[in-house]
């Protein structure tokens, strides 16, 4: 017979699995009486209720103040499939399948516990964990269904972004504190990031140079459509590191551009290279890319190979 077990993959009991019986209630809540205690504000004492009967998972919130959330959506009452996420309070835990019976309950709440309390001194983030893990598109729902207020910081190889939710609706986004970027390109983009890692941080009372107020979803959608439509636009777009500069001597006249076309190509003259024209020009991503690609065909931009193209050519060489 298929075993399961709750993986918790964000929040003060990452890293530990709670393996759940083959047939068998179990009580979920804050209350130290229960079969899976979890220790935080926003867990209610009787929070939710699992029922494993053989390779059947039921979840059913038990009218919790916070609400139960399975894969961003709240429900009374909903059937777990293996890899589906349950966030309870600030803990996202998975169902996985495992050889592992469960063990006596006891046992497996006081390994939480131990997590719990070897981490409540040292850990001062209430949720962390990997975007490999949870995408961010999931944990947004996640986060604007349960109406969090906090700080989401993502920090991938090269960029620390930041989304400031506020009742799950997102405030304001900013990618390393540029004042350059406006919120709604920062917060576009990072919704599109796949690796790296996130902190939910608490928020903190201060004033925002300009607000989104977006739903989430909203960002969400949009930012995905943005993606999508750049990389409709294929090797026709120049990689970031590539240098724009104007196709001299000038064949075609400067008054037959659009004032979008004429404003990106004033912009490349001061940030030659792509990714500085990104983020200094005001228009959106979008807008942006596809007049490059229209000045490129027009014959007035010339683009220089990228770096990472040299480098190629001369290991190809």
């Amino acid at each position: 017979m298929k075993r399961f077990a709750l993986r918790f993959i964000s929040g003060k009991y990452q890293g530990s699995e709670f393996p759940l019986p083959g047939n068998a209630e179990l009580t979920i809540g804050r209350s130290g009486e229960l079969d899976m205690v979890l220790t935080e504000d926003m867990v209610s004492r009787r929070h939710a209720k699992l029922v494993v009967n053989g390779d059947q998972v039921i979840i059913q919130d038990l009218d919790s103040t916070n609400g139960t959330f399975v894969n961003g959506e709240r429900i009374k009452r909903a059937r777990l499939k293996e890899g589906d996420r349950l966030l309870i309070g600030t803990s996202i835990a998975k169902l996985i399948s495992t050889s592992v019976a469960g063990s006596d309950q006891p046992e497996r709440s006081s390994k939480l516990q131990e997590l719990s309390t070897s981490r409540r001194t040292s850990q001062t983030r209430s949720m962390s964990g990997a975007l490999e893990e949870i995408p961010l598109p999931d944990l947004l729902q996640l986060f604007g269904s349960s109406k969090k207020t906090a700080v989401l910081v993502i920090r991938s190889h090269a960029d620390i972004g930041k989304i400031c939710l506020e009742n799950g609706v997102v405030a304001y986004a900013s990618i390393n504190d540029s004042k350059e970027l406006s919120p709604s390109k920062c917060a576009y983009r990072i919704v599109n990031w796949k690796y790296g890692s996130f902190d939910m941080n608490p928020a903190k009372d201060h004033q925002f140079p300009e607000r989104l107020d977006l739903p989430a979803e909203a960002i969400l959608m949009e930012g995905m459509r943005i993606y999508d439509e750049m990389q409709r636009l294929g090797s026709d777009l120049p990689p970031m590191d590539a240098t724009l500069s104007p196709a001299l001597p000038l064949e075609q006249k400067l008054r037959d551009l659009s004032s979008e076309e004429l404003d990106v190509f004033q912009y490349t003259l001061g940030h030659p290279l792509t990714e500085e024209l990104f983020n200094n020009c005001p228009l959106d991503d979008l807008l942006i890319a596809q007049t490059v690609v229209s000045l490129s065909k027009k014959g007035y931009l010339k683009v220089s190979k990228s770096l990472s193209e040299e480098a190629r050519s001369i290991t190809s060489a």
